[in-house]
């Protein structure tokens, strides 16, 4: 390699005694810089049109108008089922996989509320309130039809 080319990723040949300009130093502007034999354009601010993307957008999407009824639909992710369900009396099969002792246990009683990662229930005998993990929830069966969708508001 020649001691007078410096070492970019790219090999761009120059002249003997022409050096590329500094990545710091400001060209001049209204004037062209020789480098390697190739001409390159008088540098300067370039002005670049704002991007406005075309209309109606790509993929179908189209904004609602206001006279079109929004729908609002929860996904159907466990706690959003049971969130639909509260008031209900269900019963939860739980399976504490990590445990001798607690191997499998079953919960009845009435869905208070629901989390993303939890179901708090109480049971409508004595009272008591349970706070259990979805991590650890099998399935849940109600004697009673089940909410899924959130009503059209």
């Amino acid at each position: 390699m020649n001691p007078n080319q410096p070492n970019y990723p790219y090999a761009i040949p120059f002249t003997q005694g022409a050096m590329p300009p500094s990545p710091l130093q400001e060209p001049q502007l209204g004037s062209q810089q020789q480098f390697g034999g190739i001409q390159q354009p008088p540098a300067g601010p370039q002005v670049t049109p704002p991007y406005t993307p075309p209309y109606p957008p790509a993929y179908g999407f189209q904004p609602p108008s206001a006279a079109a009824p929004v729908q609002e639909f929860e996904q159907s992710y466990i706690e959003n089922i049971l969130r639909l369900n509260r008031g209900k009396l269900g019963t939860f099969y739980m399976t504490y996989s990590d445990s001798l002792e607690w191997r499998d246990r079953v919960y009845r009683g009435v869905i208070e509320a629901a989390g993303r990662d939890h179901i708090i229930i109480s049971d409508p005998r004595d009272g008591k309130r349970y706070l259990l993990l979805n991590v650890y929830l099998a399935w849940v069966e109600f004697n009673e039809e089940i909410n899924y969708e959130y009503p059209i508001r």
